[in-house]
């Protein structure tokens, strides 16, 4: 059984579900063509929610948009850059949104090396844009602008930034998300400081795996097409830590801070919005902070091969430690992770080994997993 499709009829017979904002509330989602967007729109769809969205085409052959067929199921689906300034304001007029949710953005550090004014282009002015359309918005929104755990200063330190720590970046990716962190907050100072009628987080996730994700350049992909292909995995980066989480965990964390902020916006409760609108960290738990080597040797267990050490000594840079403290979403939003790091990576295979053998399968079994995610997270929505 795939989620529980959501109407405001059969709601009323239903407990509570801490993300049942959504059903029948227009969402526009800018970069649902990517791997985090196709999640999210598959999983709003099943909330009831009425999607729109705004990307340029999927960049990989196979994408997981296209795998699930979310084009004509979606309400509306427009093709375009995000640095179209005059386009995203005819978006969002368009669509007057209750929510929007912006993913869209060049989301890979060792790219933003050899198109480091693109990066800087898409990331940052692409999320001005996005806000500046937003105050045209007379009628409530609540907006969830994403930006990445890269985006504080890295100091390799041993213990996990917390929201206030400064933010930076070495290199043009990380740097390009810390600027529209900066781009975020100035319009919520300037333009929607009561958070009414426009309220404006950001969230700030760690590094994310899933089902899906055929990117070039990520060692979970890269995985996936070696093992598929019975060849040694390549990895460049063995000791590198990250705080690995499966895809649906952030996802979950974007779905509960916009839901909470629309609640507050509509009992015009301005305390609680001070609350909710700032940034929020959606990582792991400790535990799941590992190295690349070990993500790399769970993969493994669920799907057998090889690996080779291929660390390049020339490398552009990249950060050897990153980690996140997670507190301020537990005790504001009630937020906690749900899956440890070798349920993550066990769903993570899982996905791609039944795709590999019958890509038919891909509807039925994302679907599943969002089902599973909620039911464990207590987000269902029960009789």
């Amino acid at each position: 059984m795939g989620v529980r499709q959501c109407t405001v009829e059969n709601l009323v017979t239903m407990h509570r579900s801490p993300i049942d904002s959504f059903i029948n509330q227009r969402v526009l989602v800018t970069g649902h063509t990517g791997f985090k967007g196709s999640w999210l729109c598959e999983w709003l769809l099943a909330l009831g929610a009425e999607v729109h969205g705004l990307a340029l085409e999927p960049t990989t052959s196979p994408s997981l948009f296209d795998q699930l067929r979310l084009g004509p199921r979606l309400a509306s689906h427009t093709l375009g850059d995000i640095r179209d300034r005059t386009l995203v304001q005819d978006v969002v007029s368009r669509v007057q949104p209750r929510f929007i949710l912006h993913l869209a953005a060049q989301p890979l550090v060792r790219l933003s090396y050899s198109e480091p004014i693109e990066t800087f282009d898409i990331n940052v002015l692409g999320t001005a844009h996005l806000l500046d359309a937003a105050r045209m918005l007379k009628s409530p929104c609540a907006i969830v602008s994403v930006t990445t755990d890269k985006c504080y200063e890295n100091k390799e330190w041993l213990y996990g930034y917390r929201e206030e720590d400064p933010l930076g970046g070495h290199d043009p990716y990380s740097a390009s998300k810390a600027c529209a962190e900066i781009v975020t907050a100035a319009y919520r100072r300037s333009f929607f400081g009561s958070g009414l009628p426009v309220a404006v987080a950001s969230a700030r996730a760690g590094n994310v795996i899933g089902g899906g994700d055929w990117a070039l350049d990520r060692i979970v992909p890269d995985c996936m097409r070696a093992l598929k292909e019975g060849t040694s995995i390549r990895v460049r980066n063995a000791a590198a830590t990250r705080p690995w989480q499966h895809v649906l965990e952030p996802l979950g964390g974007y779905l509960v801070l916009a839901s909470q902020m629309a609640r507050a916006q509509d009992a015009s409760d301005r305390v609680r919005l001070a609350q909710l609108c700032s940034p929020f960290n959606f990582g792991p738990t400790l535990a799941s902070n590992r190295s690349v080597r070990d993500l790399v040797e769970e993969v493994l267990r669920s799907w057998p091969g090889t690996w080779k050490d291929f660390t390049e000594p020339n490398a552009p840079h990249e950060a050897g430690r990153l980690m996140l403290a997670i507190d301020r979403a537990h005790h504001v939003l009630g937020w906690q992770p749900v899956w440890d790091f070798e349920k993550s990576v066990a769903r993570t295979v899982e996905w791609y080994r039944a795709v590999a053998q019958d890509e038919t399968k891909v509807d039925q079994l994302t679907r599943r997993q969002i089902d599973t995610y909620m039911r464990d997270a207590g987000m269902e929505f029960r009789t």
